[in-house]
């Protein structure tokens, strides 16, 4: 049986051959990530700890001799048209503002482009908090700076990707899904300095233990899920702190103490998100201790702490999410769990005993659709590569 990537990738290029009647000149990969743990913290001067997946964005692609860009969405059944000389402007199909975002920082940049014929498939899954968009924005960031020779460096890269969903998306998101997406390697996690965009790699090679996503399939999108209305909390709360304590330039400087002093100023709903940022910048570094000793039980604790601080704090889970990491709390195979990506549905990360991901699948598949009559679906990840040129 093919893998999954090999599937993805026939088919991809060879709907590229039907539609344009030639092979692409390139392929590219570009995967989507998961975040170990680190979970809105990315947009408060924290540190995340993002990897990259084997589930990908994979683009078809071909220069032509004008300024004419096709771009097909197989997944979509759609296409979309346009030309290089017209002014780019964001656009009612969501989809290709992901594209447009990039193109239009290339035009300002005065970076030549040429016309050019694609089509992209995904297995990333969509809205389920695996980061899909980003890897688009950073798939055809890649793929245009590979094909055009445009030199841009792999963090030019990312920030392109983050400015197009600032721009044309009109998402306001921190820096880590698109660096996860770009800078991943194969069984390594990266702790980001989302304030400096320092990073380095740590091992991640889980041996005996894997990793489990459970898809509540609730569906959402940052913009209608409260996403900037939690940007805008943490920046009200961090402004009071700043005012109290003149040494807090960051939520880095900021103490649970200091929270906890303010308390009745902040009031309850900003007292909460703020209590809980500080808590996830100081669970980060105790994961990355955890996986420096090889101390998986210490990381799926905090995985679960940082779930808890999710719901109950920073209120962003949901009745279909909290269920899920509540289900698997008693299981001997379950190290930890808790909802990762923006929130309000999407999936659970599971640290779990390898060889019992398929039994712990099936029940809580059937507690699930016992609750909410909906299907679970789920997906084993391993820790990959970031994008990358497909070469056969």
């Amino acid at each position: 049986m093919k893998p999954m990537k090999k599937i993805l990738i026939q088919n991809t290029k060879e709907h590229f051959e039907k539609l344009f009647h030639n092979q692409p000149i390139s392929i590219f990969l570009s995967p989507g990530r998961i975040n170990i743990i680190g979970e809105h913290v990315d947009y408060n001067d924290g540190y995340v700890l993002p990897a990259a997946i084997n589930k990908y964005v994979c683009i078809a692609i071909s220069p032509n001799k004008n300024s004419s860009c096709k771009i097909v969405a197989k997944d979509l059944n759609e296409v979309f048209e346009f030309d290089l000389k017209d002014t780019l402007v964001p656009n009612t199909i969501m989809w290709i503002n992901y594209i447009l975002g990039v193109l239009q920082q290339l035009k300002e940049q005065k970076q030549f482009i040429n016309g050019f014929n694609a089509v992209f498939s995904s297995s990333v899954p969509i809205g389920s908090g695996l980061s899909s968009s980003a890897a688009v924005e950073c798939g055809f960031a890649y793929a245009f700076n590979n094909m055009f020779d445009l030199g841009l460096t792999k963090e030019e890269i990312a920030l392109i990707g983050q400015k197009s969903e600032h721009t044309f998306v009109g998402v306001n998101c921190g820096i880590m899904d698109q660096f996860a997406s770009v800078f991943g390697k194969k069984n390594k996690v990266i702790k980001l300095d989302c304030n400096t965009l320092e990073y380095e790699y740590h091992k991640a090679d889980f041996k005996n233990h894997s990793l489990l996503l459970l898809d509540s399939n609730v569906k959402h999108t940052h913009l209608t899920s409260g996403y900037n209305d939690r940007r805008n909390e943490v920046e009200q709360g961090l402004a009071i702190i700043k005012q109290h304590f003149t040494e807090v330039k960051t939520f880095r400087n900021c103490t649970v103490e200091m929270v906890n002093s303010l308390k009745s100023e902040l009031g309850i709903t900003i007292f909460k998100r703020c209590h809980f940022v500080v808590k996830e910048i100081q669970r980060v570094q105790d994961a990355v201790d955890s996986l420096s000793n090889s101390d998986y039980k210490k990381l799926g604790k905090l995985m679960t702490e940082t779930h808890h601080g999710l719901s109950q704090e920073y209120e962003v889970s949901c009745d279909e999410i909290d269920f899920l990491v509540a289900a698997v709390q008693n299981e001997k195979s379950v190290l930890g769990a808790r909802m990762m990506g923006g929130g309000f549905g999407g999936c659970s990360i599971n640290l779990v005993e390898k060889g019992t991901e398929n039994e712990l699948i099936n029940k809580i598949a059937e507690l699930y659709r016992n609750a909410f009559g909906i299907e679970l679906k789920s997906y084993k990840v391993k820790i990959s590569n970031g994008t990358s040129i497909y070469k056969n």
